[in-house]
């Protein structure tokens, strides 16, 4: 495969490496397990958009840097710099857009998890067409710990694993291992970590002998359901969490490595 940074160097920086008709496009922040920092949402989109541009790409697959995580989330860190709830409403529809430009790329996608799968990664599974597993990958959505939810992945989890699974994993923000994933169809494959690249790209290249066109009228006639008012109650829903002092204390709480400490109070 040949190399090449999909991004500047930044906070959040991607690699796309080219083999064939496939593009494995890499989250390169393994010393961070890859979390995604505002500039992330940017960056994803942006490369989509040029790899559909590209007419030599076929199929894509995502990926993390190192064996330790695809993706562990969001930069907790970087919550603090968001300003009044015109910045959230902003940052929230950034995130949003980022998750709709992996779900609507006319090309299909393929999750190649490598590890830990957490918040906002596995959000990033759920935005993919298909999604393989390495033995020693786990899945979870702990937004709740830090007085949020996740807003994309709390509607796309719901289509693909049932509503009272997903209920399930945010109430409980568990941690649930591969072959867990795999029995309530949150991945479609399990294998060996060793082999995940090599079969992940296997599975590309088959993909990529089909019709290009039929894949993406497929991609739309399944995907159809999600609704922009579904976006928009989502988006709002989160920038006004983002303001709350629950999520300053579960922030505080993740930074300082103790328990939250939630006041009694609903919306």
């Amino acid at each position: 495969m040949t190399d090449r940074p999909a991004t500047a160097e930044d906070d959040t920086p991607l690699t796309v490496a080219h083999d064939g008709p496939v593009a494995v496009v890499t989250i390169a922040r393994p010393h961070k397990l890859n979390t995604m920092t505002r500039r992330f949402y940017a960056n994803i989109t942006a490369t989509l958009r040029g790899l559909e541009q590209d007419g030599g790409v076929r199929v894509v697959v995502i990926t993390g840097a190192g064996e330790r995580a695809f993706s562990a989330g969001g930069d907790i860190g970087s919550l603090d710099s968001l300003g009044d709830m015109v910045d959230r409403r902003a940052y929230q529809r950034e995130a949003m857009a980022a998750f709709l430009a992996v779900e609507r790329c006319p090309l299909p996608i393929i999750a190649a998890v490598n590890g830990l799968a957490l918040g906002g990664g596995c959000e990033l599974t759920l935005a993919c067409d298909i999604v393989i597993a390495a033995e020693h990958a786990e899945f979870g959505m702990p937004e709740a710990a830090l007085g949020l939810v996740p807003g994309y992945g709390v509607i796309r989890a719901a289509d693909k694993i049932g509503r009272a699974m997903t209920k399930l994993l945010i109430a409980t923000r568990r941690r649930i291992d591969s072959a867990t994933a795999l029995r309530i169809g949150l991945v479609e494959e399990v294998v060996p970590s060793a082999a995940l690249l090599s079969h992940a790209l296997a599975m590309a290249r088959e993909i990529a002998e089909s019709s290009p066109l039929a894949l993406e009228i497929a991609k739309r006639i399944i995907d159809r359901n999600l609704t922009q008012a579904d976006l928009d109650y989502s988006t709002e829903a989160l920038a006004v969490l983002q303001a709350s002092p629950d999520v300053r204390e579960g922030t505080a709480a993740f930074l300082g490595k103790r328990k939250p400490l939630f006041a009694d109070r609903r919306g």
